[in-house]
């Protein structure tokens, strides 16, 4: 084993980023005195919803479906008693990374009868450079700490013994949801919403790693 000195240090990196997509969650209802009519109507408004989505084109990245369900609703919560109606819920997650239609297609589709809107809710891609480069500010904050040590202790670093990733975390700043509730359909008009102002929220990426390097024999006279 090595009898070589050995500097420990945590290096740390905070980055800033404008954020590249936003997501929306969109809930698409339905409210029926009998179960076939609710699950018509639930299905003519999803597909409502995602011709509505789809008509964006590439500004569009992802377009899923959650959960689904079509639920009978009980008159009498204590006791079994008669069904007063059946409603129906579909879920539909968008993922949008042109930011310059997100406004609108927000007040589109909450203007769909039946519809709620929940988002935008900012982010990064899983794969985005900003993480690599936090990682690299991180490696680099190590490597120049450990040098400040060793130059404080009158010796050099001479070579690398580990260095670990604690994780990335990507943290996003603050983010603030809209909801639109259940909005009538459009006046007989036809009149489109006005798309509203939405301003992208700023991502934040942290990284931090540990290493550990061997030096020179310290100068403690």
């Amino acid at each position: 084993m090595s009898d070589a000195p050995v500097i420990s240090v945590r290096g740390e990196a905070v980055v800033t980023a404008e954020p590249e997509i936003a997501l929306l969650s969109v809930h698409v209802q339905s409210h029926e005195s009998e179960r076939r009519p609710a699950l018509d109507r639930l299905v003519e408004r999803n597909q409502r919803c995602l011709d509505l989505v789809r008509s964006y084109g590439e500004a569009i990245e992802k377009l899923e479906t959650g959960e689904l369900s079509i639920t009978p609703l009980i008159k009498y919560r204590r006791r079994e008693g008669d069904i007063r109606a059946y409603q129906g819920t579909v879920q539909i997650k968008v993922t949008i990374s042109d930011f310059t239609v997100l406004g609108e297609l927000v007040t589109r589709l909450g203007d769909l009868e039946r519809t709620s809107v929940d988002g935008p809710a900012w982010a990064l891609r899983r794969d985005s450079e900003v993480h690599g480069r936090a990682a690299r500010q991180a490696a680099h904050e190590a490597v120049a700490r450990a040098r400040s040590y060793a130059e404080a202790l009158g010796c050099r670093l001479t070579g690398l013994v580990e260095l670990s990733d604690e994780g990335l975390g990507d943290r996003p700043g603050p983010v603030m949801p809209m909801a639109l509730g259940m909005a009538a359909a459009a006046g007989p008009g036809g009149d489109e919403p006005e798309a509203i102002d939405l301003e992208p929220a700023a991502q934040t990426v942290r990284a931090a790693v540990e290493a550990r390097f061997t030096a020179t024999a310290p100068d403690l006279g």
